[in-house]
């Protein structure tokens, strides 16, 4: 990976910000603050790594704007409101020069059914198939290997990495973007033992992901029994992360690595669940609540809680039975020599 940036060129793309120290290195590297040598550009995002700064080897290192050290020789330290969104800024630069959106145009080796509708402004990547009444809007990258199914519309500006399937009828919104493996619109699990064999339940819904949703590597939204399972506006999804049928996931969710969502489930509105959370179907979680990863939902839970464990609980309440765990050897030991007292005095 191959980084080429002037100081000139990242206060650019920072804006608003105030200077200290000099130097004529060029930026080739992004490092945290104790890895940082010489041409690597570095930040302080959190107080905790304050230490680290006089000693970074940084050319360039953000900071907040009321940090009262100074920059060393060749060294330039750019005081910022938010070190940050500035590092954001500079990485959103860098993407752009690492990934360059392709050229708009269709693949020679890629099939588009004839009544598929691709803007002339899209790219469609090699090996890809567009089925019959698709639509795919403005601006919108397909990599390689890539289905898109019957009747299924793609919006505008989303970016779909290789191998993905956005399965038939689906919509997928303006802004998203779907990593590699991503399933979109798979079958969901649903079957009724009938006369000792499980009999399949036909899935005959769609799944509709809305605006500036990110979904991660091989995570997958099965499609609804009828009706739809619903990713909201501006979610973020992790890898490995499954989202089973008819469940609803709010706006601006956070669903953290190895979570899986039940069927007919609901996430309201900015809930963040931890890494490997599972919850039973049928279930609410409330708006802004957060769950601890390797938490077991098996109830309801109203808006802004704040719970963990398995079954989940309030985070406290989690934390001192954690704790009284703990000393569960030594209180069986005093059990132990209370009983060999009382049997001795007998």
């Amino acid at each position: 990976m191959k980084i080429s940036l002037s100081l000139e060129q990242v206060l650019d793309i920072i804006g608003e910000v105030r200077i200290e120290g000099r130097t004529a290195e060029t930026i080739t590297g992004i490092a945290s603050l104790d890895q940082a040598e010489k041409g690597d550009l570095s930040f302080m995002g959190n107080k905790k790594y304050r230490k680290a700064v006089s000693s970074s080897l940084a050319s360039v290192i953000l900071l907040p704007e009321e940090y009262d050290g100074h920059p060393g020789d060749n060294q330039v330290y750019l005081r910022v409101a938010d070190p940050s969104l500035a590092l954001v800024q500079v990485c959103e630069r860098i993407e752009k020069q690492l990934w360059p959106k392709p050229p708009a145009g269709i693949h020679p080796s890629s099939v588009v059914h004839p009544d598929a509708a691709v803007d002339a402004s899209a790219a469609v990547g090699p090996l890809c198939v567009i089925e019959a009444g698709a639509t795919i809007g403005a601006g919108t990258v397909i990599e390689s290997q890539t289905l898109i199914g019957k009747e299924t519309c793609v919006g505008r500006n989303c970016w779909i990495m290789p191998q993905v399937l956005v399965a038939s009828y689906c919509r997928v919104g303006d802004r998203v973007r779907l990593h590699g493996g991503v399933v979109i619109g798979s079958d969901g699990f649903g079957y009724n033992y009938l006369e000792g064999i499980h009999r399949k339940e036909p899935q005959i819904g769609i799944v509709v992901v809305e605006d500036d949703v990110e979904i991660g590597a091989n995570s997958t939204v099965d499609r609804a029994r009828f009706g739809e399972t619903r990713i909201g506006a501006g979610t973020k999804i992790d890898n490995l992360v499954q989202v089973a049928h008819n469940a609803r996931i709010g706006r601006n969710c956070i669903l953290v690595s190895q979570t899986g969502i039940s069927g007919t489930s609901t996430l309201e509105d900015n809930v963040v669940l931890g890494g490997q959370v599972g919850m039973i179907g049928h279930i609410t979680i409330g708006a802004h609540s957060m769950v601890g990863g390797q938490s077991g939902i098996n109830h309801s839970l109203p808006a802004k809680s704040y719970v963990r464990g398995t079954p989940a609980m309030p985070y406290m309440q989690a934390q001192r039975i954690e704790i009284l765990t703990r000393r569960l050897p030594d209180l069986f030991k005093r059990v132990a020599k209370v009983e060999e007292m009382l049997e001795s005095s007998d």
